[in-house]
């Protein structure tokens, strides 16, 4: 259910965009909203499975998922969607640890790394079938089905967790650290939106300044209670494990790049390079097929040559990726730019996922795989959510700056540029304004289109960056050992 909303949502994203009448911000949010709450309250889910018991989560989870699923289709206007993922977000941050959490009990050390290889081609399964599915029912029914999918999924989930799954527990006494998550989600959520709304309302707006400066304090006064809490939401003992810190920043970087490259890839497909619904899914499935088809062959890896070796090179293999995201311009041939570069970014990511996955979970002790397990996802929700919010600037920064560039060409009366200028929020969903003539109309939208390749050329040089930045950490910070030993730590 996560993994197929995750991709299903973002081929959504034009239709929406379209039937809302909502700008690059309210569509910013419908993705980060769910990707806020997740993050910030993953940790608690963690907890709560290992406290409660992994099983019991998982369903409360699935069940609170798919009621804010139907929520969401059923959502008169952006605002009530956008609440209704933040829902759905809260839902996912119970679900998505306790199921690793409930993989890692199930196997002893040897097999596990087989054991998340399995669980991860699952997942790019199911996130394989989400962007054609969903492209088929935006193109064929709505984009609210694509959330009322989740609904019988949900059902079936929820029959089979609680007749098959065995019930654990961790053996450690804890508590929910309630005060450190409202602190997370209060310093996530203003620096998120003092950076989303940046770009509408400008850094020196009242709100925008305000929120950053709240979500320092929250930030702040998270990690000061986290040192004095005898049950911390994140045990900062665990820090002090370098095998725990490696693979973390190196989540950090890689997803901060994949967050933005799944964000923007449908509009590009879709509304600069003309694709339908059902074809901009269709473009994604080199890259999840691959995921799907090696990742059990990359969960072995870690046994053979140790985790370093597989992060590194795979990290390599994302960027070049990304590189050759940058290429294609305006009506390029898919088979000759966007799927060799589907196919390599594809390639990359299988190598590096469940290795890392594997090597994050073996650097604790087994009590503690739940927070592990959360800490992690909570790490890689994070970056997604930041790649948005930072990089959506950079995106709208350089789109603005090339389409105002390009504009002068046209020798447009200042009045239509007014019009043109207040919709450079809408990205690519620019539309040129109703008094102008055909040709004229037909230039604008070749321009905007321009425009809007032109900045996501810069955004995937910067992913490319990212992944090379993941590269140098797993060479220098994650040990190339084969075995990894538990890590326990004092809560």
């Amino acid at each position: 259910m996560a993994f197929i909303d995750s991709t299903a949502v973002n081929i959504a994203l034009p239709a929406l965009q379209e039937s809302l009448h909502g700008t690059v911000v309210d569509v910013q949010w419908v993705v980060e909203s769910y990707g806020l709450f997740l993050g910030a309250l993953i940790l608690v889910g963690g907890t709560l499975g290992d406290l409660l018991g992994r099983r019991l989560i998982f369903v409360v989870g699935t069940i609170l998922f798919a009621v804010a699923s139907l929520a969401c289709g059923a959502s008169p206007n952006i605002q009530v969607l956008i609440t209704a993922r933040s829902i759905q977000g809260v839902g996912a941050a119970l679900l998505v640890p306790s199921s690793l959490a409930i993989i890692s009990t199930s196997f002893d050390e040897k097999r596990r790394g087989l054991a998340i290889g399995t669980w991860s081609g699952w997942t790019a399964i199911t996130t394989a079938v989400g962007p054609v599915l969903g492209g088929w029912l935006v193109e064929h029914a709505s984009w609210r089905w694509v959330f009322i999918i989740n609904l019988p999924l949900a059902v079936a989930v929820t029959g089979i967790s609680v007749w098959h799954i065995p019930e654990s527990r961790s053996a450690i006494e804890s508590r929910v650290d309630w005060s450190g998550a409202l602190l997370a989600t209060g310093g996530l959520g203003g620096l998120v939106f003092g950076l989303i709304e940046s770009t509408s309302l400008g850094w020196r707006d009242p709100l925008v300044f305000g929120s950053l400066i709240a979500a320092l304090g929250c930030l702040l006064g998270f990690a000061a209670l986290e040192v004095r809490s005898p049950c911390p939401m994140i045990p900062l003992s665990l820090f002090r494990n370098p095998n725990f810190i490696g693979p973390n920043l190196l989540t950090l970087f890689l997803y901060a790049a994949v967050g933005a490259f799944f964000f923007l890839l449908p509009m590009n497909l879709i509304q600069v390079q003309g694709y339908s619904a059902t074809a901009a899914g269709a473009a994604i499935l080199p890259l999840i097929l691959l995921m799907f088809l090696l990742s059990r062959w990359s969960g072995g890896l870690v046994v053979h040559y140790g985790p370093r070796t597989p992060l590194i090179v795979g990290s390599f293999v994302v960027a070049f990726g990304f590189i050759l995201l940058a290429v294609p311009s305006v009506g390029a041939d898919y088979w000759t730019t966007f799927f060799p570069a589907m196919t390599i970014l594809g390639l990359g990511m299988a190598v590096t996922v469940a290795p890392l996955t594997t090597d994050v979970m073996n650097s604790v002790d087994q009590d503690l795989v739940g927070t592990a397990s959360g800490i992690n996802n909570a790490v890689a929700r994070v970056a997604g959510v930041l790649g948005i919010a930072v990089l959506g600037i950079v995106m709208v920064w350089a789109f603005r700056a090339r389409l105002d560039r390009t504009l002068d060409s046209l020798s447009l009366l200042p009045g239509i540029l007014q019009q043109i200028h207040a919709q450079e929020t809408r990205l690519a969903g620019l539309q040129p304004p109703a008094s102008l003539d055909t040709p004229t109309k037909a230039a604008v939208t070749d321009l905007v289109r321009r425009g809007f390749a032109f900045a996501f050329r810069i955004v995937m040089m910067i992913c490319a960056g990212l992944s090379l930045a993941s590269a140098m950490v797993a060479l220098f910070m994650v040990p190339n050992t084969g075995e990894q030993s538990g890590f326990h730590a004092s809560r």
